[in-house]
C-alpha cells in the first residue's frame, strides 16, 4: 500500500496566511507551520513585530516566511494583502483567521458591564469579528476561484463557549493590571464559532474546510495568584504553554482532518469538561 499516515500531516508546497502571526499565539503557529513545510505569509499590524518574525524564520528556513502589513478592520486594506500574498506566493490553501484586537482604552475594555460603553463594544466586535468576516470572505472567495480547496481555521476562545468563572479575578492581574473577561469579549469569540459553522456547510461543495481552534487559558504574563486560581479550575492543573496550540492547528490545517468541517477543537486541558 503506498500510503503513509506520516504524510497526512505534511504540509510541503503548500502557501498559508496566518492574521495576528506576530502575537504570543501567532508567532508560534506560524513557526508550526513552516516547521511543517508551508510557506507563511505573517500578516499583523505590527509591520515592525512581523518582519523580525519572518526574518527569524528565513534564518533557519529560508525563504518560507514574509511579513505584511494589514488592517483588518478596512475591507480595502484586506483585499490590497490578499492580492499581494496571492501574487507572491501562488495559490494560497491555508488560512488561519488568528487575529483579535487590543482595546486602546484598557479602562473602557475591563469596565463593568452595566458601565459598558456602546463606542468599545462596537470597537472590539470590529476588531474580533468583523475582521474575521472580511479575512474569510476575501481569502475564501481566492480559494474558491482557484478550484483547489483549502482549510480555514479561525480562532476562537474558551470564553466564547462557556461563561467565565469570576471568582478567578479576584486579586488577579496580568502585566500589572487587574483584569477581568468583558462581555463584549465572550460575544465576539462566541460569534467567530457561529461564522466558522455557516462557512463549513456554504464552502463544503468547493473543498473549502471550515474549523474553529479554541484554546483556553494560556501562560503570558499573569500574575501568580491567577495562573493558581485558573489552573484550580483545570483538571489537568495547569495553564497551557503557547506551544501547546500548534498541534491542533496543524492538524486542521492538514490532510491529516480531511473530513473534518465545522468542527471547534478545544485545547483546555479538560476546562470544559466539567
Amino acid at each position: 500500500m503506498n500510503f503513509s499516515y506520516r504524510n497526512l500531516f505534511d504540509l510541503s508546497d503548500k502557501s498559508a496566511i496566518v492574521t495576528g502571526g506576530a502575537g504570543i499565539l501567532g508567532r508560534h503557529f506560524c513557526h508550526g507551520l513552516v516547521e511543517a513545510g508551508a510557506k507563511v505569509a505573517i500578516v499583523d499590524i505590527n509591520i515592525e513585530a512581523a518582519q523580525k518574525l519572518a526574518d527569524e524564520i528565513n534564518v533557519q528556513f529560508p525563504h518560507r516566511a514574509t511579513a505584511h502589513y494589514c488592517d483588518l478592520t478596512i475591507e480595502e486594506d484586506v483585499e490590497r494583502m490578499v492580492k499581494e500574498i496571492s501574487h507572491q506566493l501562488g495559490d494560497v490553501t491555508i488560512l488561519h483567521n488568528n487575529a483579535a484586537g487590543k482595546s486602546s482604552d484598557l479602562n473602557a475594555f475591563f469596565a463593568d458591564f452595566e458601565n459598558y460603553s456602546l463606542s468599545q463594544w462596537s470597537d472590539i466586535l470590529n476588531k474580533n469579528l468583523t475582521s474575521m468576516f472580511l479575512v474569510a470572505k476575501h481569502v475564501g472567495s481566492l480559494m474558491r476561484n482557484q478550484g483547489k480547496g483549502g482549510s480555514i481555521i479561525q480562532t476562537s476562545s474558551i470564553y466564547g463557549i462557556m461563561g467565565p468563572d469570576h471568582r478567578i479575578y479576584e486579586g488577579s492581574f496580568y502585566l500589572d493590571r487587574q483584569i477581568n473577561t468583558p462581555a463584549i469579549y465572550s460575544a465576539s469569540k462566541a460569534g467567530v464559532v457561529g461564522l466558522t459553522k455557516y462557512l463549513a456547510t456554504y464552502w463544503a461543495p468547493f473543498g473549502i474546510r471550515v474549523n474553529t481552534i479554541t484554546p483556553g487559558g494560556v501562560e503570558s504574563g499573569q500574575n501568580d495568584t491567577f495562573k493558581e486560581k485558573y489552573s484550580n479550575r483545570i483538571p489537568l492543573r495547569r495553564m497551557a504553554k503557547a506551544h501547546e496550540m500548534v498541534g491542533g492547528l496543524l492538524f486542521l490545517a492538514s490532510e491529516a482532518s480531511s473530513y473534518i468541517t465545522g468542527h471547534n477543537l478545544v485545547i483546555d486541558g479538560g476546562l470544559s469538561a466539567w
